[in-house]
C-alpha cells in the first residue's frame, strides 16, 4: 500500500466518522434548531432545495 493510498483511506475514515457524529447530533435537535440549521445551510448553499434534485 502506498502512502497516497493510506492517506486516502485515512481521509475516508475521518469523513465517515464526522458524518456519524453529525448524524447523532442532528437527531437530538428540536424542530426549531433543525429549522435554524436548515436555514443556515441553505443560505450558505450547503443545501440546494432544487425541486429537480440537482445538486
Amino acid at each position: 500500500m502506498s502512502y497516497l493510498d493510506s492517506l486516502t483511506q485515512s481521509e475516508e475514515y475521518r469523513r465517515e466518522e464526522l458524518i456519524r457524529v453529525i448524524e447523532r447530533s442532528v437527531e437530538n435537535l428540536t424542530l426549531q434548531e433543525l429549522e435554524a440549521l436548515y436555514y443556515d445551510m441553505t443560505t450558505k448553499n450547503y443545501i440546494n432545495d432544487d425541486p429537480m434534485g440537482d445538486f
